[in-house]
């Protein structure tokens, strides 16, 4: 572990800690110190991820340890405030928090932590310099990164926004709409125009475009998958498609993760990557942007160990070289 990043993880038994621990394992620049979980404290972490038998013999431990120079929250919205509140962590130690607790401004710091929004295409000089990073949403991440190179051309007004996402963008608990014999041949619409990554989103777009109304009318869809998640935004849009792609090719240019592609896009392009890709499609003066990303990668904990990259100095790639599940 010697010169490695030491990292901790908290509520490490949930769909995004698991894939926390799976990237970090194989981090050429990093390595797990601890990975805490009250209700699974003792058990080895395969005992939780069966997939991790044969690839680590950490067990989950009760509590946790100063001894590290980042600490990831993988809790539940409204439990890293909490843990926070009760848990005294180091000043020395950077937090990245997966919940929402801290993504709005108004609402960004704790103590003397104050948290920057981790998208790193639109905040990448901030988290090189911050001390703590709020990761952004699943659905928020995808959305707003259909959307970035037109708030900052001056271009939204009213949008119409479609997305679906996996099963596992609801978390491990198990309740009706997560369960197989619920999910299994069957979509359904929810939290339609009010779902809460709008706050996150619109406050993202209007720092690239503080002048004039937004207005995203977004209908979120359950899908019947695991992972991954396909947006659809529409707008009215007079510059021409070979503009816009220029426009997003440019805007995405230092960015490795993210590629503009002119033919069709699929979930299986991004499923277990860290990618985003977008694809535009117009028809007169209507333009339909089309992003795709693994909600738990791109959406969550890749993101995470992104921003961690680059809050160390680290190649903005490491440890999320990863390849799609294409077959």
């Amino acid at each position: 572990m010697a010169n490695k990043i030491k990292a901790g993880i908290v509520g490490g038994a949930g769909y995004t800690g698991g894939e926390l621990i799976r990237i970090l394992l194989n981090h050429p620049e990093a390595a797990i110190s601890f990975v805490q979980s009250n209700s699974n404290a003792g058990k080895p972490l395969h005992a939780v991820h069966g997939d991790l038998i044969g690839e680590t013999n950490i067990i989950f431990a009760p509590t946790i340890s100063q001894d590290i120079d980042v600490l990831f929250l993988c809790v539940g919205h409204g439990d890293a405030k909490k843990f926070l509140a009760e848990n005294p962590v180091d000043e020395k130690i950077k937090v990245i928090d997966l919940s929402q607790d801290f993504r709005l401004a108004h609402n960004a710091s704790i103590g003397n932590r104050n948290f920057v929004y981790g998208l790193p295409e639109l905040n990448k000089e901030q988290i090189q310099t911050a001390n703590n990073i709020a990761n952004p949403g699943c659905f928020a991440t995808a959305l707003q990164m259909g959307l970035l190179p037109l708030a900052k051309a001056g271009l939204l007004e009213e949008i119409y926004t479609t997305g679906i996402t996996g099963s596992t963008g609801a978390g491990q608990g198990l309740n009706t709409t997560t369960h197989f014999s619920w999910r299994a041949n069957n979509i359904q619409a929810y939290k339609t125009l009010e779902h809460q990554h709008l706050y996150e989103i619109g406050q993202s777009l209007s720092q690239l475009q503080p002048a004039g109304d937004i207005d995203i009318n977004f209908v979120p869809w359950r899908g019947d998958f695991t992972r991954g998640i396909f947006i659809s935004s529409q707008l009215k849009c007079n510059m021409e498609l070979e503009e816009l792609n220029e426009l997003y090719t440019n805007f995405y240019a230092a960015h490795p993760f993210t590629t503009v592609s002119k033919e069709s896009i699929f979930l299986k392009q991004v499923v277990n990557t860290n990618k985003c890709v977008i694809q535009l499609e117009k028809v007169g003066v209507n333009l339909v942007v089309h992003t795709v990303i693994d909600n738990l990668l791109k959406g969550a904990s890749g993101q995470a160990v992104q921003n961690m990259n680059l809050m160390f100095g680290l190649d903005e790639k490491a440890g999320l070289r990863l390849k799609a599940n294409y077959f």
